[in-house]
């Protein structure tokens, strides 16, 4: 489904823990790292595809986060023709994206990357929340600069800064204990999130396309 521009709809996810660290991904037999992300389809509004891709691709449910913002419009990138198939060239240009921010509501151990058959992530971590772009794909940068510049408003910093310390990557066959998730001051986990404003400002959601 693309607009009339060719952008494909889109939703990416930052999901926080206590410490307002990120979870970071590493694709599937790759080097690569990346936030959540994937296709909103027909019928669906960006929430309930935020919803479903959080549980196809790293197997939490709505119960285990809550939406804490979201972008106030469409952020766009352009894929370059050489990562486009040779039958969409011409009419996809790239992906159109809201971001979500969310908090993590259970712990560690209720993450689960093999849920489908056709898993993205094969590793994950807890990263310090200005994640290091050049690991990102090229194309992709400036849009995590912006959801991360944007989404940032809604956090709250301690005195001293952000928690700065590091965790170990999380692999698929390396099981890992649970670590305590305790919520911050002020956190409302499990109910509405206090980016009503933020929501009340997002872009129509996608129209199928005629023809």
């Amino acid at each position: 489904m693309l607009d009339r521009e060719g952008f494909r709809p889109n939703v990416g996810i930052i999901l926080l823990n206590a410490q307002n660290e990120v979870w970071w991904g590493k694709r599937v037999r790759e080097h690569s790292w990346q936030f959540p992300q994937g296709g909103i389809k027909y019928g669906e509004t960006p929430e309930q595809a935020m919803y479903r891709e959080l549980e196809e691709e790293i197997g939490l449910r709505a119960e285990h986060v809550k939406i804490v913002g979201r972008t106030r419009d469409w952020l766009r990138y352009e894929v370059p023709d050489h990562f486009i198939k040779r039958e969409i060239r011409g009419h996809y240009r790239g992906q159109k994206q809201i971001w979500f921010l969310l908090r993590m509501c259970a712990r560690d151990n209720d993450v689960n990357l093999r849920l489908t058959d056709h898993p993205e992530f094969d590793a994950w971590r807890w990263h310090d929340y200005w994640v290091p772009l050049d690991v990102v794909i090229e194309f992709k940068r400036e849009v995590y600069q912006r959801a991360l510049q944007e989404l940032s408003r809604f956090l709250t910093w301690p005195a001293n800064g952000h928690d700065r310390r590091h965790h170990g990557s999380r692999y698929l066959r390396q099981p890992h204990p649970p670590r305590p998730n305790p919520e911050p001051p002020g956190s409302t986990c499990g109910t509405e999130a206090p980016a009503a404003s933020a929501a009340a400002e997002a872009p129509p959601e996608p129209q199928k396309k005629s023809g």
